[in-house]
């Protein structure tokens, strides 16, 4: 079972693999802002779990289960990113705001909230009717 760091990771080398073809200790670390020997022990320890081949001084390549685990950490990334941004959450938070939610909610709850953006995706009006509800709560706390 993948910690949540663990899935960052996975997510970050699965981008940067999908992005430019490979991801080595050196992109990780400066992708996620971290030293290269904490990398290193987290790459040792995905290695280990069976999700990535590593061999030192070398790039990384995902295991099929490195990868399915890195593409649906991205897919449900991006999917609460747009749930936010359908629910009114200022872009300035919506990062934020992501990275403190992925890995702290259930499988249903997610499979939840992607039923939900995907019906605001595809129903136009409802997305509108909400944001003319938000318009009108919100104008209700001005009073």
């Amino acid at each position: 079972m993948a910690t949540p760091s663990m899935e960052d990771y996975l997510e970050k080398i699965y981008e940067l693999i999908k992005g430019k073809g490979y991801a080595r200790v050196s992109d990780i670390a400066v992708e996620l802002s971290l030293q290269p020997s904490s990398v290193t022990k987290m790459v040792q320890k995905l290695a280990e779990a069976g999700y990535i081949h590593y061999e030192r001084y070398r790039g990384l390549v995902l295991t099929p289960a490195g990868a399915a685990l890195g593409e649906a950490m991205k897919d449900r990334h991006a999917m609460l990113e747009e749930f936010l941004r359908i629910i009114g959450v200022p872009e300035e938070t919506v990062r934020r705001d992501v990275e403190g939610i992925e890995h702290h909610v259930s499988p249903a709850t997610v499979q939840a909230l992607q039923d939900l953006t995907t019906f605001f995706q595809q129903s136009p009006a409802q997305r509108e009717a909400l944001r003319q509800h938000q318009v009108r709560e919100r104008g209700k706390g001005k009073n």
